[in-house]
């Protein structure tokens, strides 16, 4: 099953509807959905870098969510990376998107 969001529509909803929680450099955009299968989203401003920067960051936050985050189902998700998200080694990555996913799950919980 492919989880990627890839529609400009999807991620325009989500940004308006969307509930937010943030960590220092990540933000996520979460929207309930029908559908058990959730769908995941990676933003990056251009403001972050060269392509080449923000390709390596988008690629290591997409395996970061598949290996390590345990992902909430029954929802949609954008993760956007805010500045500095470049700069961090691929430990404090997988550290901080852990935190930032289970964030989301204690305030929803709450």
């Amino acid at each position: 099953m492919d989880h990627r969001l890839r529609k400009n529509n999807q991620f325009s909803y989500i940004y308006k509807k969307g509930e937010r929680t943030h960590t220092e450099h990540f933000t996520l955009f979460a929207v309930k959905s029908k559908y058990e299968n959730f769908k995941i989203g990676f933003s990056i401003n251009k403001k972050l870098g060269k392509a080449n920067k923000r390709n390596l960051l988008k690629r290591r936050m997409r395996e970061i969510c598949r290996l390590y985050v345990k992902i909430p189902s029954f929802c949609n998700y954008v993760v956007m990376a805010k500045e500095g998200a470049t700069a961090l080694s691929f430990e404090n990555l997988k550290t901080e998107l852990v935190k930032l996913f289970e964030k989301y799950e204690s305030k929803k919980h709450s």
